[in-house]
């Protein structure tokens, strides 16, 4: 007797590919922050890869070993160039900060006059000439009490470069088979969707495009205006800060940290003037570039809110790490753009019928 019911003929499918995917979910899971990794920086180089294609007469294999081997110089050459400037910095910081112990620089008559500031400056001053040993002491004692940290961080460092590694073997497959991945996806979608997936998808592609390199080149132009100004101002490392406002700069109110910092430095070394003229710098030019070019870079493909954007980078962060300062943007950008396709599609439906 058959006690097989056609509605179990089509839950019993369902719920194995619904267990399948959970396992595939669980397997993959580890690997979700290079993947996305990867994701963004084929999606933003693509255009390059797709010329190294054509030049090497549709050879994908090759093309995408090329497009890979680039792409890991572009990686892996500014870190290397970034760790010798740190080694070079580190090696003048410490001497100056001994310097700082032993010979604390006055604090000028300006600052004096600064209420609160002025006085701790003082206090601070004082208690370094009157014991330098004592602070060296109790500078030595707060590093070996933070030993473990230091020794998790170098840890955390050796784990991201794994990571990267990781990333640009990935690349290599995105670049030799994204076209077949996005096709297949594409027929996938549409057989469960319909045919309007493909203006879904289309809009999702332009506004992910445009969010990617928004922040990308908003991030950038704002740590190369922030190393100008630095520069200017005599710090001692202008790189590794324009460096470090471009990276803050991918966090949205960010860059105030990195040039607040600088300023407060220079401070510290007595130049007044040059701190208040990279505060003066910062405030009006670094931080007003994100108000003006983010949304300039972005509105100029896809009209998305920057509120949204905002959530995005904010919400990413905290979900996923650092790969979240792309990843929450695009996930909101492709639902604004699946819900204004969806809400056009049917407004067109409504005024044909």
């Amino acid at each position: 007797m058959n006690t097989i019911t056609p509605l179990s003929r089509r839950i019993v499918p369902w719920l194995a590919l619904g267990g399948l995917a959970l396992l595939a979910f669980m397997v993959i899971a580890p690997f979700f922050a290079p993947i996305a990794w990867a994701g963004v920086l084929v999606y933003a180089s693509w255009p390059v890869a797709e010329r190294i294609r054509r030049w090497c007469s549709g050879r994908d294999t090759l093309a995408a070993s090329l497009a890979t081997v680039l792409a890991a110089i572009t990686l892996f050459l500014p870190l290397v160039w970034l760790a010798w400037l740190a080694q070079q910095e580190i090696s003048r910081v410490y001497p100056a900060l001994q310097t700082f112990l032993t010979e604390p620089p006055p604090v000028s008559e300006t600052l004096r006059g600064l209420p609160w500031l002025g006085e701790w400056l003082v206090q601070q001053q004082t208690i370094l000439i009157a014991n330098p040993e004592g602070v060296s002491a109790a500078v030595k004692t707060w590093i070996a009490t933070h030993l473990n940290d230091i020794a998790m961080l170098v840890g955390g460092v050796g784990k991201n470069l794994a990571k990267l590694v990781l990333v640009v073997v990935i690349l290599f497959f995105f670049y030799r088979d994204g076209a077949r991945i996005v096709h297949e996806l594409r027929h996938v979608l549409a057989r469960f969707i319909g045919p309007q997936v493909h203006d879904y998808l289309h809009a999702a592609g332009t506004t992910t495009r445009a969010v990617v390199y928004g922040i990308l080149l908003t991030a950038l132009i704002q740590g190369v205006a922030a190393g100008l100004g630095y520069w200017v101002a005599g710090l001692a490392s202008p790189v590794v800060f324009g460096v470090l406002t471009a990276i803050l700069a991918l966090i949205p109110f960010g860059t105030p940290v990195a040039w607040g910092a600088a300023g407060f430095w220079l401070l510290l070394q007595g130049e007044t003037g040059a701190a208040i003229g990279v505060w003066i710098w910062g405030a009006t030019v670094v931080s007003q570039l994100d108000n003006v070019l983010r949304p300039l870079f972005i509105s100029s493909v896809s009209p998305i809110p920057f509120l949204l954007v905002l959530f995005g980078v904010l919400g990413g962060l905290l979900a996923f790490g650092l790969v979240g300062l792309f990843v929450g943007p695009i996930v909101l950008a492709v639902a604004w753009a699946a819900w204004r396709e969806w809400a056009t599609h049917l407004q067109d439906i409504e005024s044909s019928g």
